[in-house]
């Protein structure tokens, strides 16, 4: 009777190998319904030229627009911006509508595919232009191409990158000897 005991107790003992491996499981995140920015409104009374105006911002989703779609698939909206300089009588003086492809001279091949027009924004006077600040961001990320966007007295609008990124507001431009200026008002 020890004897089938002990055999029992050396059988219960062995652990049998397997040869079966075993993977956890990775769950994939499926991208959620389209993303959209909220809307944005600013308004901005400007004095130009000696002048009143009222500066009128708008972004809008726009799900007309061509969506982009980020590394994991997620799906974002992208924006359209209307732009209007209004005179102090109340008539229009510039009305533009901005969208990505506004600005698709200024933009590598990576951002006109996965980037959306963030933001514009009233910058300054300066002289016969309102210069304002736009952007166009891998959305909900802190990438982005900086934009600057030039409205003339004539209307006529000019878009760059902005090379320079904020200086300390003690180092004031000083105009150039050799700097021509317009001075024709509006």
């Amino acid at each position: 009777m020890k004897k089938i005991q002990l055999l029992a107790a050396l059988s219960c003992g062995k652990k049998k190998e397997s040869k079966d491996i075993i993977v956890p499981t990775v769950e994939v995140v499926k991208p959620k319904a389209p993303i959209s920015m909220q809307p944005y409104n600013q308004q901005q009374e400007v004095k130009w030229l000696d002048k009143s105006y009222q500066v009128f911002i708008d972004r809008v989703a726009d799900d007309s627009l061509r969506m982009v779609q980020d590394e994991t698939g997620q799906k974002f909206v992208d924006n359209r911006i209307t732009l209007r300089v209004v005179r102090a009588d109340g008539s229009v003086f510039f009305k533009k509508v901005f969208t990505k492809s506004s600005f698709d001279a200024q933009l590598d091949d990576d951002y006109r595919q996965t980037g959306i027009l963030e933001g514009l924004v009233f910058d300054k006077v300066d002289g016969n232009n309102l210069i304002f600040a736009g952007s166009v961001s891998h959305p909900q990320t802190d990438e982005y191409i900086p934009l600057v966007v030039t409205v003339s007295n004539f209307g006529n609008v000019t878009i760059k990158r902005d090379d320079q990124m904020d200086t300390n507001s003690t180092q004031e431009q000083q105009p150039q000897e050799n700097q021509v200026t317009d001075e024709d008002g509006v």
